[in-house]
């Protein structure tokens, strides 16, 4: 879920320890002065009196060695000092640590147990990812009821977030009935808020009519205001809509200036619609290498249809030096992941091929396929 990600790095913005008076204060003060030196001297003055913050602090300190050598090893012994006394933020530090592998190996599970600690105390943010991990099944078997649970006291919050992926549980039937209706509001609390995941979902919920009567010009709206966030996928759809006429004049230039902000994203299916329009002189001069070359960055993620119409362009060598190897190479992939027009154009060409060449071919899909379609071309 790329959500999540946003979530962790708002998560680790927030966790920050509260403060005591004495020396702690004054290793507060000495840190924003970026005296390093009396920071730690102060912090480990009153950590050594037993206090929670001081020790989290100095977790902080070896973990991104401010002052200090880095020390993933002295950063856990303190934070877990300081987990023991119930520091929530030291519980949130000490399950970053082990879900990504600072130091130690990466451990799902007790990156988990970390988070549930924090989530028990009330934690806003260790209940969003705790929900998030039984969403995912990340850590713990997935449990969407257990997931739910979790959302729902975030989302009592006001965390647009949480609304959302409750609006995501109710829209897919994630263990609840399918409900578009109440996906609708959960949806609509968390755009309420500028959540652009929320708002390019009621985009698609208005443009195919789910649990609402179809409407474009809804639907263009929302997907504005995601897209105006930078909102790929909101960003995409737009185009999809002025592409064919959806709601709006068809309008194949603004097709592709929605499509290439989406495509420099990164995002696959906009750089395919852009290899289509230029294999099809849609709004555009008609250019089979400029084609070639998004079906390429498409193909490399995994989009069946680009890859196998990159065989066709390297078996007729349309906008590509013609090359039968690299043609069987790119329908084989898209065979494998089921393209059926992909599995007879293959067996066509190989018909053209002596068995050394489709052998060529053949170790260069699985090479490509081993690398995740990355470099294959």
């Amino acid at each position: 879920m790329s959500k999540y990600i946003k979530l962790v790095f708002l998560t680790l913005t927030l966790c920050i320890s509260a403060t005591w008076a004495g020396d702690f204060e004054d290793g507060v003060a000495a840190q924003e002065k970026k005296d390093f030196a009396t920071a730690l001297g102060k912090f480990k003055s009153a950590a050594s009196k037993g206090k929670s913050s001081a020790q989290s602090k100095l977790g902080d300190m070896y973990r991104s060695g401010q002052g200090v050598a880095k020390d993933y090893a002295e950063a856990m012994r303190w934070y877990k000092l300081a987990a023991a006394q119930g520091d929530v933020g030291a519980q949130l530090a000490l399950g970053f640590i082990y879900e990504f592998g600072e130091g130690v190996v990466k451990d799902d599970a007790e990156a988990m147990r970390w988070y549930k600690l924090a989530a028990a105390q009330g934690s806003t943010l260790a209940q969003l990812l705790v929900a998030n991990w039984y969403h995912m099944g990340r850590g713990v078997t997935q449990d969407y009821a257990e997931a739910m649970r979790w959302y729902k006291s975030v989302a009592a919050t006001g965390f647009g977030g949480a609304q959302y992926f409750l609006g995501e549980m109710y829209r897919q039937g994630q263990g609840v009935v399918q409900n578009y209706a109440e996906a609708m509001r959960w949806y609509k609390l968390a755009a309420a808020q500028g959540d652009a995941d929320a708002q390019s979902r009621l985009g698609l919920m208005y443009g195919e009519g789910q649990g609402v009567v179809q409407d474009y010009a809804e639907a263009m709206r929302w997907y504005k205001l995601a897209a105006a966030k930078g909102n790929a996928r909101a960003q995409f759809n737009l185009g999809s809509m002025y592409g064919a006429g959806k709601g709006v004049a068809q309008d194949y230039a603004e097709a592709m200036r929605w499509y290439k902000l989406a495509a420099a994203q990164g995002d696959a299916v906009s750089q395919y619609a852009i290899g289509l329009m230029y294999s099809a002189s849609l709004g555009v001069v008609q250019d089979h290498a400029e084609a070639a070359r998004w079906y390429k960055l498409a193909a490399s993620q995994g989009i069946a249809k680009a890859q196998s119409i990159l065989g066709g362009m390297y078996s007729e060598g349309q906008g590509v030096v013609q090359d039968y190897i690299r043609a069987h190479m790119w329908y084989n992939l898209a065979a494998v992941k089921g393209d059926a027009d992909a599995v007879k154009s293959r067996d066509i060409i190989a018909k053209k091929m002596t068995t050394q060449q489709i052998a060529e071919a053949q170790k260069l899909a699985r090479e490509c396929q081993a690398r995740n379609f990355k470099n294959c071309d």
